[in-house]
């Protein structure tokens, strides 16, 4: 399918959090992103001054077998229009790899723990840094109503899962 790839490091492991592959009713878990002994606890000097990550994961529960690049519809529903695989964030994309932005509540040595983290339990994780608010989209962010539709339970708190 593909002619090129590379590949990456993983740098982290997510220890505990979310297990399952859920949809929605991801807020205020507590995880912890573990670094891997291979990197030094100095290279997160500094990182606690910070409120939020930017965290980019592998989604390892999918599978190359799923990934789907023509047209359908978010999460199988006829109410909302047709869109590219690449117009999709989940796990059937080509790279299976997503970006999170949880909040840092402590560092204790190569353990970060972290709250609202999407990832599952033991999630790979190919990079981290801290968020610097310059880094953050400029100007006014425009998208189709269909995301806020779909997405208004995602961060709503997990200890409301029906």
């Amino acid at each position: 399918m593909f002619n090129e790839y590379i590949q990456v490091p993983v740098i982290a492991t997510v220890v505990g959090g979310h297990t399952g592959r859920r949809d929605d009713y991801k807020g205020n878990v507590e995880s912890i992103i573990r670094v891997v002994p291979g990197i030094p606890e100095s290279a997160l000097q500094g990182i606690e001054e910070f409120s939020h990550l930017e965290v980019t994961w592998h989604f390892s529960l999918g599978s190359d077998k799923d990934i789907e690049l023509e047209p359908r519809s978010p999460r199988d529903n006829p109410a909302w229009p047709a869109t590219g695989g690449l117009v999709h964030r989940n796990h059937r994309r080509p790279a299976r790899i997503a970006t999170s932005y949880p909040r840092l509540l402590g560092v204790d040595g190569r353990d970060l723990h972290v709250a609202d983290l999407d990832a599952d339990d033991g999630t790979p994780v190919i990079d981290l840094a801290p968020v610097f608010q310059e880094m953050l989209p400029r100007g006014p962010v425009r998208q189709p109503q269909w995301p806020t539709e779909m997405l208004q339970t995602y961060w709503k708190d997990a200890s409301q899962r029906p």
